[in-house]
Order: structure tokens, then C-alpha cells, then sequence
């Protein structure tokens, strides 16, 4: 990569121009374009799923978008004349709105039953058609808010009126002042803060733009931009990072700035690239889960990692000529020194893993293990509105239905009938008297269906909450035992259908999926790691800790979010299941990621053991060589991730939560104090490979060609563990 690194450097006006261009002409297409983003986690072949199509083939409103308008009056009953006319009124103009296909009032015969028995709470159903556009959804919220005053309060809830809470500016930008302020304290120099900084905020803001071009090609969730920026700034940060860390010491060796870029650029560099490569390679690897909503989560923040790592091999470069030795500090600049500096503390961490391996390899197994025991409860879902923040319309109308009707009534079960038959409508009907008789259901009613229809629905309220596990036990309950029992002997076909249900079918699909998903990303992460470090030892290790860490992650969410221990402090609701695709992207992240660390770990490690064939020198020697950038690495990556808890999203906090603990737990624990232990105990075995297969692989040179020609150890004929006592 030396070129390129001189190529960049010689023009490093035009390289800065270029990526300035870039930025501000994607920019101008999301000006002219918008963006397109769509949020349906619904998946094939599933009861929820055969329940939409079945009312869309019959054009039934309800297999469109559907939302509440909630009023209540702080003083008397919604039937109050004032109160009713005014209501009255505006449910009329939202009748008569473009893109809306029913409206069912309070006030009519049909409605009755949307009033509260007390009469303080009202709400009215609007059913949208299948093809209604957002601005007329936005039309109809104005139509709906209209009537709003001192005494009348409205709010607006279901899926047509979702609106996520926008992501915190103040929180975002936190987690680069921590950063900034960690890269200032260790290396005391200012540019060596700004410029991994600088160039993570170019690469994730050109790929942000690009994101939302993007949506216009491939369905992308609104969380995709807010979940790029976590993962880019974090990984844009660290990679730049370890090429300036590089460059110094160059510098300090006595190279000039041309010189030391390149050598930079070839060495860390390379690693970057092979790093980003890993991350982007198990992002994309959940193209596999075939999952639309995933596939575009999994594009959008690939693409983020591509360009923050071009950001890093070719920007930073540029930058680092322009600034020259101004990288150093002005001690360090007046007093170069050959060689690194700052590993005495990490030598005597070194030396004490490798006398004490067994101690404490044993002490952080136990830690670890403990961290990720409650993913064996981990349950998947969807947070219902009453996690949002009070001040959210969709909060407030959540909380007035469940004061004034229920919970359940915030997530109502929608049954797709199929009936042809006279007999099977009569069935139908029998469905319903035995649907009101059922443990955990509040109300049971259908609509009855005009001539000559042979499609009908059924709405179910539960007496519970979307979210509540009892909600999913009732939905299986269903399926399983009373609508089989009423389909027997009769043609009809009944399906489960609705938001809550098919929020249900999908987090179910991903978790039979999720166990497959894990070991494929272990297994691709000894491949890679195998080709890099002609060793069998050091992938099968990779790969079981990086189990473990992903285990330390799912624990991490499981305690906050799913138990409830922290998640008020913190603003982010009341306990509740965890978001359908957290982990599964949660699992390729930290696949990365882990990765990542374990690259630049044993890189060093193996270029040592290739010089001196001495495996106890070679682990030692390249934990305190890396232990420095990588506790610092991973030090940012914890600031930049924990400042997303508060960004008021509770799914980003999820992933915030996750990947920071993670993140703390794999350098800290598993990379600094595990990986080493264990290798010291298996000693030589480490770099044993079967001769053919050594043969057979390609050869990738992560961290570049040695200073001297390499010389190759004795070989090693079998995995013979080596290792100091206890």
C-alpha cells in the first residue's frame, strides 16, 4: 500500500478536494432526492403474513395502515356537545381526505364502544388505503390536532402515526468530546485528537448521504443512518487511530514525513483494510437471514465501514502531510527517541499474564460467563408506545387508551377470516362467542360481511399490553388450540394478523434463525483468522471467544432493557422484550469487531514468533507492544457507543448498550488478559498447521513485508501444549 500512500501524500490537496467534492455532490442528490425510508419487519410464510395478504387480495381497509385519534377532556365526558361537535367535525374532514378509507367514530351506533365506560377517553379508528402517501398521512394528523385546546387534549397512536423519537444532536456529539478528550490525555497532542476524529466524521457523514440515496433502491429502516453513524464513528475513529499511532513512532525512529506515512499505510494500514474487510464481511454475511429489513440495515452500515476505511488509507494520509511533525508534541518533536515509547505498563501487565496464565484465565472465564448467563432468557419483540418518552403524541395516546380501556387495546389482534361458505360463516360466527370466552382476551367482535364476500376480520383486544410476553402466549394459544378447534370440520381459514402479531412472527423467525447465524460468523471468523495466521490454535480460540463476547453483549441488553435495571434512569421505558434485529446485527458488529482487536493483537504476536520462534517471547512482546492502542482503541469505541444510550431511541440504546459493554469486556478482558493466558498454556501449538493445508491457503500479509527477511521457526509437528505452571 506504499503507492498509494505516496500517491495521497504528494497530492494532498487534491486528495482533500476530492473527498470535500464528494461530500458536498451526494449531499446536493439527497437535496434534489429526499429520502425513502421504510419500516415493515414483516417476514414470508408466517401466520401475520398470510393474515395481510389474504385482507389485501379481498381490498379489505383493514390490510392497510390504520391509526388512533385519542381525546380526552381534563374537566366533563367526551359527550359533551362541545366536545362531540368538535370531534365530530374534524372526523368528518378526515373522512373526506385524500388516501383515507374509513373512519369509525365514537359517535355513531357502530363506535359506541370506543368510548370509555367512565366517558373521559374517546378514540376514533382511521383506516388508510393500501397506496395512501406520507403527506397525506401528514394531512390527516393536521385534520386530527385541530380541535386541540385548554380543555380538550388529542393524541395520535398505531402504525400510520408512529413517530420515532429524533435522534439526540447533544448525545451524538458527546461521544466525540470524549474521544477527543481520551486521544488528548494519553498522547498529548492535539493533532493526533483531531485528526481520527476528522477523518471518522468525513467517511460517516459522506456514507450518510449515500445511505439515503440509497433508500430509493433498497428498503432501509429509519434507524439505518442513526445506527451507521454508531458503528462508523466508533470503527473510523479506532482505525485511523492505529495508522497515526504507527506514523509517530516512525517519526520518532528518525523517518520524515513521506517516508513514515508509507510505512504507515503498509503496515497498519494493511491491517485496517483487513479488519474493515472482516466487519464488512460479517455485516453482509445477514444477507443470508434473508430478511428484508436486516439485508438494508446490514447495506447501509456496510457501506458506512467501506468508507470510513477508504476515509482512513487515503484521506488521513493526505492530512498527515499537511500537518507534517506537528503530529508529535512539542517534547516529543525536540526530544525524538528510536523505538515506542509508553510500554512499560503494559510490559509488567504482559509479564504477569504470562506467570500467571491458569489464575487468570480461570478468574475472567468466571466473569465472563457470569455477563452472559441471562442470554439464556433473552426474548425477542418490539417495545410497545408506552416506552416512548412522555412528551411523545404516541405516549400520550398509549397511556390514555390503557387508562380509559386497557392495555391490550393499544395492540388489538386482527384475525383474517376466510369463509366461502354459508357453513364457514356461521363458523366464523361461532369463533367470535368462543373468542369471548377466552382467558386474556378483553373483547372479541367482527364486522360483519357484505354479500358476496367471502374474506372478513375478527378483532381481538387481549388484556394485556403488545409487548407483554402474555400477549405472545395468547397469540400461540390461538393458533394452536381455538382456531384449529373451530376450523375443524369447515372449509374457513382463520390467520392471526395485526401489528402485535406480526411484530411476534418476525422476532420469531429471527430467533430460530439466530443459533445458525452465530456459528456461521464463527466459523467465517477461523477461516479469515487461519489465512492470516497459519494457525488452527488461534482461530478455534477466536472463534469461541468471540461467542463469548457476543454472549457479554445479548447479557448486557437483557439486563437493562428486557429486566427494566437501569432503562427508567436512563429514559428508555419500562422493561420490555428486546427489538426483533438487535442481535442478529448486535452478532455481526461484534463479530468485527472482535476481530478486529484479535488482528491487531496477534499480528504482532505472530510477526515476533516469526523472527525468534520463541512463542512464550512472541505473546508477551506483542501484548505489551499493542496494549496501549487497543485498550486506548477500545476506550473510544465505549465513549462513542455509550453516548447513543441517551439519544432517547430506545433501540439505539440497545445497541449502544450492547456494543459498549462488549466492546470494554473483549479488549479489557478477553484480548489483554484471555487470549494471551491461553496461548502461553498452549505454548508452541499455537502456530501448528497441517503442512498441505498451509500450502493450500492463500497468503495475506496483514501487517505488510518484515523489516528483515523473515525467518521461518522450526515447525511444529502437533498441538502440544507448552506452558509456564501456575
Amino acid at each position: 500500500m506504499s503507492p498509494l500512500a505516496r500517491w495521497c501524500h504528494r497530492h494532498r490537496l487534491a486528495v482533500v478536494l476530492v473527498w470535500v467534492g464528494l461530500l458536498i455532490g451526494l449531499g446536493a442528490g439527497v437535496g434534489a432526492a429526499g429520502s425513502a425510508f421504510g419500516n415493515s419487519p414483516t417476514s414470508q410464510n408466517t401466520d401475520s403474513a398470510k393474515a395481510t395478504a389474504l385482507l389485501q387480495h379481498a381490498s379489505n381497509s383493514a390490510a392497510g395502515k390504520s391509526g388512533r385519534v385519542v381525546w380526552q377532556l381534563k374537566d366533563g365526558k367526551v359527550t359533551e356537545p362541545a366536545a362531540e361537535r368538535a370531534m365530530t367535525g374534524a372526523l368528518g374532514r378526515i373522512a373526506h381526505a385524500p388516501g383515507v378509507a374509513s373512519v369509525t367514530s365514537p359517535y355513531t351506533p357502530s363506535g359506541k364502544a370506543q368510548v370509555s365506560k367512565d366517558g373521559k377517553t374517546a378514540y376514533a379508528t382511521v383506516a388508510f388505503d393500501l397506496d395512501v402517501a406520507d403527506a397525506q398521512i401528514d394531512h390527516v394528523k393536521e385534520l386530527a390536532t385541530a380541535p386541540e385546546a385548554k380543555s380538550l387534549h388529542i393524541a395520535l397512536n398505531g402504525q400510520a402515526f408512529t413517530v420515532n423519537p429524533a435522534p439526540n444532536p447533544v448525545a451524538d456529539a458527546m461521544g466525540i468530546v470524549l474521544a477527543f478528550v481520551v486521544l488528548l490525555f494519553v498522547f498529548r497532542a492535539v493533532w493526533v485528537a483531531v485528526l481520527p476524529i476528522l477523518t471518522a466524521i468525513v467517511g460517516v457523514g459522506t456514507s450518510a448521504v449515500a445511505v439515503i440515496l440509497l433508500s430509493h433502491v433498497i428498503t432501509l429502516s429509519d434507524t439505518t443512518l442513526t445506527l451507521g453513524s454508531l458503528i462508523g464513528l466508533g470503527v473510523g475513529i479506532d482505525y485511523a487511530l492505529f495508522i497515526v499511532n504507527r506514523h509517530r513512532a516512525n517519526l520518532k525512529a528518525g523517518m520524515d514525513t513521506a517516508e513514515s506515512v508509507a510505512k504507515a499505510l503498509n503496515t497498519s494500514g494493511r491491517a485496517v483494510v483487513f479488519a474493515g474487510l472482516t466487519v464488512v464481511v460479517a455485516l453482509l454475511g445477514m444477507l443470508t437471514l434473508n430478511v428484508g429489513i436486516i439485508n438494508g440495515m446490514a447495506i447501509g452500515a456496510a457501506v458506512t465501514v467501506v468508507l470510513t476505511v477508504l476515509a482512513a488509507i487515503t484521506l488521513l494520509p493526505a492530512m498527515l502531510g499537511m500537518i507534517g511533525p506537528r503530529v508529535l508534541s512539542r517534547r516529543e518533536r525536540s526530544a525524538p527517541v528510536a523505538g515506542t515509547s509508553g510500554t512499560d505498563l503494559w510490559g509488567r501487565w504482559a509479564t504477569r499474564v504470562q506467570t500467571h496464565p491458569k489464575a487468570l484465565g480461570a478468574i475472567v472465564l468466571a466473569v465472563l460467563a457470569a455477563l452472559a448467563l441471562p442470554t439464556l432468557t433473552l426474548r425477542l419483540g418490539a417495545a410497545d408506545d408506552g416506552n416512548l418518552p412522555t412528551t411523545s403524541t404516541n405516549r400520550q395516546a398509549y397511556d390514555m387508551i390503557a387508562d380509559g380501556f386497557g392495555p391490550g387495546f393499544n395492540g388489538p389482534l386482527v384475525l383474517a377470516v376466510q369463509a366461502p361458505t354459508a357453513a364457514d360463516k356461521a363458523a366464523a360466527a361461532k369463533l367470535v362467542t368462543a373468542l369471548q370466552q377466552v382467558d386474556g382476551i378483553a373483547s372479541a367482535g367482527a364486522a360483519p360481511m357484505k354479500e358476496g364476500q367471502t374474506a372478513g376480520v375478527i378483532s381481538v383486544v387481549p388484556t394485556t399490553s403488545p409487548q407483554a410476553a402474555a400477549t405472545s402466549n395468547l397469540i400461540g394459544h390461538l393458533r394452536d388450540d381455538v382456531i384449529p378447534s373451530a376450523e375443524r370440520g369447515t372449509s374457513m381459514k382463520v390467520y392471526v394478523g395485526g401489528l402485535t402479531a406480526s411484530n411476534d412472527d418476525f422476532a420469531s423467525v429471527l430467533l430460530g434463525k439466530l443459533p445458525v447465524f452465530v456459528l456461521v460468523i464463527a466459523a467465517l471468523g477461523f477461516l479469515l483468522l487461519t489465512v492470516a495466521f497459519r494457525s488452527l490454535l488461534i482461530p478455534a480460540v477466536g472463534a469461541v471467544l468471540n461467542i463469548l463476547s457476543i454472549g457479554v453483549a445479548f447479557g448486557a441488553i437483557v439486563i437493562v432493557f428486557q429486566y427494566g435495571y437501569g432503562a427508567s434512569l436512563l429514559g428508555l421505558g419500562a422493561a420490555g422484550p428486546i427489538e426483533s434485529f438487535v442481535p442478529i446485527l448486535v452478532v455481526g458488529i461484534m463479530f468485527g469487531l472482535s476481530m478486529d482487536y484479535q488482528v491487531f493483537l496477534v499480528s504482532r504476536m505472530r510477526e515476533e514468533w516469526a523472527h525468534t520462534g520463541d512463542s512464550h517471547r512472541a505473546v508477551r512482546v506483542g501484548q505489551a507492544e499493542t496494549g496501549k492502542v487497543v485498550v486506548v482503541a477500545a476506550t473510544i469505541m465505549f465513549c462513542v457507543f455509550g453516548s447513543f444510550v441517551f439519544g432517547g431511541m430506545r433501540v439505539i440504546s440497545e445497541f449502544g448498550v450492547s456494543l459498549a459493554v462488549a466492546v470494554a469486556v473483549d479488549a479489557l478482558l478477553i484480548r489483554m488478559i484471555l487470549v494471551p493466558a491461553l496461548m502461553h498454556l498452549c505454548g508452541r501449538a499455537n502456530w501448528w498447521l497441517p503442512r498441505r493445508l498451509d500450502k493450500a491457503l492463500p497468503r495475506v500479509s496483514v501487517e505488510g513485508p518484515p523489516d528483515e527477511p523473515e525467518r521461518q521457526p522450526h515447525p511444529v509437528r502437533e498441538p502440544q501444549p507448552v506452558g509456564p505452571a501456575d
